[in-house]
C-alpha cells in the first residue's frame, strides 16, 4: 500500500480517532458515509421491522464499488484493496451491520468466489453481474446438520451423464430468498470421507432449487435468509465451481475472507453503538447534569471507545497482510474471535446508558444489540475459532 498518512479525524459526536489510513482509504470512507446517509439510514428501520430484503441496495452497493472490492478490474473489480473495502463496510455497519453483510456476502463470498476460483467461461458468465447488482448470489454452505462441522454436510450431488443431479436442503443462507444463483456445497462422494468428498457448484435459480422456510431471525434481519431446498435439481457438469472434491477447500479459504469482513462489519457496529451512546450521554440529564458528566457514564463510555478502537486496529492489521498477499488464515479468526465479542460488549454498554430508551424498538442501539450476537455465530462460531487458533498455537508441542 503506498503513501501512507498517520491521520486524525474528528468523528460527528467529537471524539478523535487516529487511524493508518491512505488519501484514498479517506475518500472511501467519506464516499461510503454520505451513501449511507442517502441509501442506507432510511431503509434501516424497515428492514428490521419487516424483515424485508431492500433489492436496489445492490445496484446501489455495485455502483459505488463495494461489490466489486475481491474482484479483478478485468471482471468488473472497483480496485479497491482489502482495507478500503474493510473500512466501508464498518462505515455501513454503524447503521446497518445487515446491509455490511449483504455487501459481504455478494461482493466477498460469491463474486470473490468464482473470481477466484471460476472457469473462464464462469467468470465471464456470471461476476460482472454479480458486481453490478444485476444478479444477487448466495453462498449455500450451512445445513439442518452440517453448521460448525461443516464436513459433515449431507446434500449429495450424483452425476448422471453430463448434469449432476442434486438433493437435500441448506439452511441459514443470506439472501436465500432472492437468490438468482448459489454457490452450493454438496458431497459428492462417500460420507466416511468427509472433507475429501465435498465439492462446489454453480446452481442457477432456472436449475430448480426451491425457497423454503424465510427465517424470522432476531437480528440482522432484512438479509433474505432462507432455507433452499434441492429436490433433484439438474446442474450442468460445466457449473462444477473449482476442482471435483476441492469444495471443502474453496469454502474454508472463502471463509478466511469472511471472517475479516465480520471483524470489520463488528467493529462498525461497535462504533456505531459508541456514537449514539456519546451523542445520547451529552444530550440526557440525570439529577440536574448532563449524564455523561456521572463518573459511571463516562468509565463506560471510554471503555467502548478503548475496545473498538481495539477492534478496529486488529481488523486493519489483518486487512493489510491480506493486501501484502500474507496468509491471513490465523489473523481472520482472531481478529472476528475478538471483534464479535467486543460488538456485543459495546452494545451491551450502549443498551445500558439509554436505560428505558435503549431497550425500545425505536432505538439504534436496540436494534444494534440484537445484531451484534450473530457476529459470534456466522462464519464459524467463537468455539469453532478458538478450536482453530488453538490448534495452530500447539502444532507439534502435543
Amino acid at each position: 500500500m503506498k503513501n501512507l498518512l498517520y491521520t486524525s479525524r474528528v468523528s460527528e459526536v467529537g471524539i478523535v480517532m487516529s487511524v493508518l489510513l491512505s488519501e484514498e482509504h479517506n475518500l472511501i470512507k467519506e464516499t461510503v458515509k454520505e451513501f449511507v446517509e442517502k441509501h442506507v439510514r432510511p431503509i434501516e428501520r424497515r428492514m428490521d421491522q419487516e424483515n424485508w430484503y431492500p433489492r436496489e441496495i445492490l445496484y446501489e452497493l455495485g455502483n459505488l464499488g463495494l461489490l466489486g472490492a475481491e474482484v479483478p478490474e478485468e471482471y468488473g473489480g472497483s480496485g479497491i484493496d482489502t482495507l478500503g473495502y474493510v473500512v466501508g463496510l464498518e462505515e455501513i455497519s454503524k447503521v446497518s451491520p445487515a446491509v455490511g453483510i449483504i455487501t459481504e456476502v455478494q461482493g466477498s463470498l460469491v463474486a470473490g468466489g468464482i473470481a477466484r476460483f471460476g472457469t473462464e467461461e464462469q467468470k465471464e458468465k456470471y461476476v460482472e453481474k454479480l458486481v453490478s447488482g444485476e444478479l444477487v448470489g448466495a453462498y449455500a454452505l450451512t445445513e439442518p446438520g452440517a453448521g460448525s462441522d461443516a464436513a459433515a454436510l449431507s446434500l449429495s450431488a450424483k452425476k448422471e451423464g453430463d448434469v449432476w443431479i442434486l438433493n437435500g436442503t441448506k439452511l441459514f443462507i443470506t439472501q436465500g430468498t432472492v437468490a438468482d444463483l448459489a454457490i452450493v456445497f454438496a458431497r459428492t462422494g462417500d460420507p466416511k470421507e468427509r472433507h475429501r468428498t465435498i465439492s462446489a457448484f454453480i446452481v442457477e435459480k432456472k436449475h430448480g432449487f426451491k425457497v423454503g422456510s424465510k427465517l424470522d431471525v432476531m437480528g440482522i434481519r432484512g438479509t433474505g435468509t432462507a432455507e433452499l431446498v434441492f429436490d433433484n435439481v439438474e446442474v450442468p457438469e460445466e457449473n462444477l465451481l473449482g476442482n471435483l472434491n476441492g469444495g471443502f477447500k474453496i469454502a474454508m479459504e472463502l471463509l478466511n475472507s469472511g471472517r475479516l469482513c465480520v471483524a470489520a462489519i463488528s467493529t462498525g457496529l461497535a462504533q456505531g453503538a459508541l456514537d449514539e451512546s456519546i451523542s445520547y450521554a451529552v444530550q440526557r440529564k440525570a439529577f440536574g447534569v448532563k449524564i455523561a458528566e456521572h463518573q459511571a457514564i463516562s468509565f463506560y463510555l471510554a471503555e467502548m471507545y478503548a475496545k473498538t478502537n481495539a477492534a478496529r486496529s486488529l481488523t486493519y492489521e489483518v486487512a493489510y497482510k491480506k493486501d501484502q498477499g500474507k496468509d491471513i488464515s490465523l489473523d481472520a479468526a482472531v481478529a472476528k474471535l475478538v471483534a464479535s465479542r467486543i460488538a456485543i460488549e459495546v452494545s451491551d454498554l450502549a443498551v445500558q446508558i439509554h436505560g428505558g430508551f435503549g431497550y425500545s424498538k425505536d432505538s439504534l442501539v436496540e436494534k444494534l444489540y440484537r445484531d451484534a450476537k450473530l457476529m459470534e455465530i456466522g462464519e464459524g462460531t467463537s468455539e469453532i475459532l478458538k478450536y482453530v487458533i488453538s490448534k495452530r498455537l500447539l502444532k507439534g508441542l502435543l
